[in-house]
């Protein structure tokens, strides 16, 4: 299960790809893990996780964006996902494409969600021709919420940046 042609995103430290087999073991880890999924309604299976990716690549496949396989090139060959979606579950501001993200907890703190984000971001509006794109807020921990703080004045900064261009 290679995924087929797709956009490809850099970053000064990582790369966006399309989803490889030896992908599925580290993913399942990763949505496997307490910790990464306490926001979710439960921890998911190998299975699952497999389940998962078909429909990440179902969406590559329809709409020429999704949600990427990150690595850190030379060093860390899966990390997560970062990109864009369509929530499939129903709510008065649907439909929304999303900006979401998923990383193992190694990589957490080191800065890769808001730059493989910004990427991500950038590629959805500049390429795609979306014009507005949502995040789906969730509970989250004083911790966490620093963290966005940081990641949306970082988002803010960006737009600001991009009006002035």
């Amino acid at each position: 299960m290679t995924g087929g042609p797709g956009p490809e995103l850099r970053t000064a430290r990582l790369l966006l790809r399309r989803w490889r087999d030896t992908d599925r073991p580290p993913f399942a880890a990763l949505n496997s893990d307490p910790e990464v999924m306490k926001h979710f309604p439960a921890p998911l299976s190998a299975f699952e996780s497999d389940a998962f990716v078909v429909r990440i690549e179902a969406f590559f496949a329809e709409h020429g964006y999704g949600l990427w396989a990150v690595e850190v090139p030379g060093h860390a060959p899966f990390i997560g996902f970062v990109g864009l979606s369509r929530p499939r579950f129903d709510a008065p501001f649907m439909p929304c494409v999303e900006i979401g993200w998923r990383l193992a907890p190694a990589h957490w703190g080191q800065g890769y969600a808001p730059e493989a984000a910004r990427a991500a971001l950038a590629f959805g509006f500049e390429d795609v021709g979306l014009t507005n794109i949502d995040h789906i807020a969730q509970t989250m921990t004083h911790e966490e919420f620093l963290s966005w703080q940081l990641f949306y004045l970082t988002l803010f900064d960006m737009a600001k940046t991009a009006q002035v261009e």
